[in-house]
């Protein structure tokens, strides 16, 4: 196989990373920190959005100078980051404001606005916009800052910086902006409604598009080097994982649990549960984050003791739904959510009850998903930190029904590498993504499959009669 090196670059919150890839081997990695988002308790939330480029040139300095070619040897370079970001440019194409993260709720009522004036539009897109969405930020930028020319999102700047010229957005960063993969444009009666101007608005492409060349030798990248449109952090991660034909989907269990997978077609979700990005193929890639995950045992002392004696007694007898914080997002949206435990344990009882909890909630997420039309392959695949617990993936497996494969690798800089080699590569994604690992695979365990599916049972129970989940996914779920 005679694949490329490429430079994945993740412009993450506390720093950037970045990873040299060749054929799904990593070959090198370097990583610089950022200063801190400024949050000021009131909604506000912002980054020195120059400080990107002097850390992305730091670690391509280091990455290619691991390279045996110092570099010369790159073929494509594309950056990931995180989703809703923006930033106000001038005509110059240079920040004039600060970045405001993904978090920053100061265009909040603008939102609200927006999902009235675009509802038919979001309706069609299964997509909701919410209190944080980066097309509020948008026009809050237009009304409150003069001089404001055009937004950018986080790589729209990295690109412009290697290639000497102002860029196209690609259509994932730029969905929580607004933008409408399905009909492909800027949705302009929002837009024209809230007085934000076209000419704010970047073009937009698919990702793995070819946005320019690097226009001199920067930090070891030789000029000429393609500079690649690549996708959010989310989406990056999930082709990093292998999810990218459709069926495939990873549940990646870190801090939160979030299930991502690929579809032919656009599916929209009623609820508002689940959303869609655009797979550069033009695929679908749906999904959703749930507010709980591997927070549920964070903070546990002698975690590999725990799971042992866990492992040991088997399918706990009472039942937990381990959400640390009042309100869920997914699979069912709920502001009143609360998580509880139905009965009581000792400490190992209860320590083995919320990673069946978290089970649950991955196989509701995925009889929801179902109920919705969506085929789902197995085996699953799996992510995070969550993942490296063999007994919480056993129990995730004997849950679902799956077989679950877990990633050897699924950070967002590999996924922008091979965002970077479906770029220069005739294949495209599918022959970028062929050098993948296949990871190991566990099968459910059948001695615990009976007591485990009448305690999802039970769960989901719960769930409903305290209203959190609709008649129809309950329904599903009891089959």
């Amino acid at each position: 196989m005679n694949q490329p090196v490429t430079i994945g670059i993740d412009v993450a919150t506390a720093g950037v990373r970045a990873l040299a890839v060749r054929g799904g081997t990593v070959l090198a990695s370097a990583a610089a920190p950022l200063p801190a988002p400024v949050r000021d308790g009131r909604g506000r939330s912002e980054q020195d959005a120059r400080s990107w480029w002097p850390a992305v040139k730091t670690v391509l300095a280091e990455v290619t100078g691991e390279l045996p070619g110092r570099g010369g040897e790159v073929a494509a370079v594309s950056v990931a980051a995180t989703s809703g970001t923006i930033v106000g440019v001038d005509a110059s194409s240079e920040p004039v404001t600060s970045a405001l993260m993904y978090d920053d709720r100061r265009g909040a009522e603008l939102n609200r606005e927006a999902t009235e004036l675009g509802a038919d539009r979001w309706r069609r897109l299964g997509f909701g916009v919410s209190a944080t969405a980066a097309l509020g930020r948008i026009a809050w930028l237009a009304e409150h800052v003069p001089g404001v020319a055009g937004i950018r999102h986080t790589p729209d700047l990295i690109a412009a910086e290697l290639t000497g010229g102002p860029v196209a957005a690609d259509w994932s960063h730029a969905l929580k902006s607004g933008y409408d993969p399905l009909a492909r444009e800027w949705p302009g009666e929002v837009f024209d409604a809230l007085g934000v101007p076209e000419s704010l608005l970047p073009s937009v492409v698919a990702p793995a598009t070819v946005l320019g060349e690097v226009a001199r030798p920067v930090a070891g990248l030789p000029a000429g080097c393609p500079v690649v449109a690549g996708m959010t952090d989310g989406c990056a991660g999930q082709l990093a994982a292998g999810a990218v034909t459709p069926g495939s989907f990873v549940g990646i269990l870190g801090t939160t649990y979030v299930l991502k997978g690929v579809t032919e077609e656009l599916v929209p979700d009623p609820t508002g549960a689940m959303y869609s990005h655009r797979h550069p193929d033009g695929w679908w890639l749906p999904g959703g984050a749930s507010n709980t995950g591997g927070e549920a045992v964070a903070g546990q002392e002698h975690l590999p003791e725990l799971d042992a004696a866990a492992a040991a007694l088997g399918p706990a007898r009472v039942v937990a739904y381990p959400l640390r914080r009042k309100g869920e997002r997914f699979p069912f949206a709920s502001a009143d959510a609360e998580g509880f435990v139905s009965g009581e344990a000792d400490e190992v009882g209860l320590h083995r009850a919320r990673l069946e909890g978290v089970a649950f909630l991955e196989r509701l997420a995925l009889d929801h998903l179902r109920r919705l039309g969506v085929t789902i392959t197995d085996p699953l695949l799996a992510a995070g930190g969550g993942s490296k617990s063999p007994l919480w993936t056993r129990i995730r497996a004997t849950v679902t029904g799956l077989g679950l494969r877990v990633s050897p690798q699924a950070e967002t800089g590999y996924g922008a590498a091979l965002l970077a080699a479906a770029g220069v590569l005739p294949g495209g994604l599918t022959e970028a993504s062929a050098g993948l690992g296949q990871g190991v695979l566990v099968e459910p365990d059948e001695r615990e499959s009976a007591a485990l599916a009448e305690s999802y049972r039970r769960f989901c129970t719960e769930l409903h009669t305290r209203g959190w989940i609709d008649d129809e996914l309950f329904a599903v779920a009891q089959r």
